[in-house]
């Protein structure tokens, strides 16, 4: 089993379904008291907040990277960054370490291209909606992928960092997501990306019939697989 590294803390909500998930998928394939080997660093979400918002990305991807070097020290086979938005400064990060990152993205496209779907919605935070560093990556599978209006990628930016990164699950903000989702899919979206790590808090499977796409969930799978050389 190769050990698999996370650089989480963004936030560590998200971090904690990464670890549990990872484990339990682990436990799942293997049996007996099997559980995965795991390298974390975690940062504090406080500071990287504040440079994403203040557009400093540079020093954003410098302190990731020096994470990431952690990760590589403490001898983790490959790496996963356990969030969304922070994929921005992959680029940074690999450039920084010699072990290699299983881009969320990636796996998200994989996934997706296995079900067959050829359009799809992307919720996360404005960076990730708006910005071409997520969406390009996706666009590259041949995927076409399509964002809400600006009115609506504000409450879906305010709802994931003032809710659900401090823990908070409002039946209110999930009412708004799934009007969200439903227009989406009324656009022509055969499925929607949770494309925040935060968002399965809010919104799972159960509460809508347009097929979701939990990259937290996508993500774990694929490092699972990896880790234990199933392809």
């Amino acid at each position: 089993m190769q050990t698999i590294g996370l650089l989480g803390g963004m936030s560590w909500e998200s971090t904690e379904l990464y670890y549990r998930w990872i484990n339990e998928l682990v436990k799942e394939k293997l049996g007996g008291l099997h559980s995965a080997k795991i390298v974390l660093v975690s940062v504090d979400f406080q500071e990287i907040e504040m440079l994403q918002h203040e557009g400093r990305w540079e020093e954003a991807g410098a302190a990731l990277a020096q994470a990431a070097q952690q990760i590589e020290a403490a001898r983790a086979d490959f790496l996963l960054i356990c969030t969304n938005t922070m994929h921005k400064v992959a680029p940074q990060i690999e450039a920084a370490i010699h072990i290699p990152i299983l881009h969320l993205a990636d796996a998200t496209a994989v996934r997706i291209q296995q079900k067959g779907l050829k359009k799809v919605g992307l919720l996360g935070t404005n960076f990730t909606m708006e910005q071409d560093f997520y969406r390009g990556r996706l666009e590259q599978h041949g995927l076409e992928v399509i964002v809400p209006n600006a009115a609506d990628r504000a409450i879906v930016h305010g709802v994931i960092y003032n809710e659900l990164c401090l823990g908070q699950v409002e039946d209110a903000s999930r009412q708004e997501f799934l009007r969200i989702i439903d227009d989406l899919h009324a656009q022509g979206a055969e499925g929607i990306i949770e494309g925040c790590t935060e968002i399965v808090m809010l919104v799972q499977q159960q509460h809508t019939a347009v097929p979701l796409f939990d990259t937290t969930a996508i993500h774990a799978e694929a490092a699972v697989n990896r880790a234990l050389g199933i392809f």
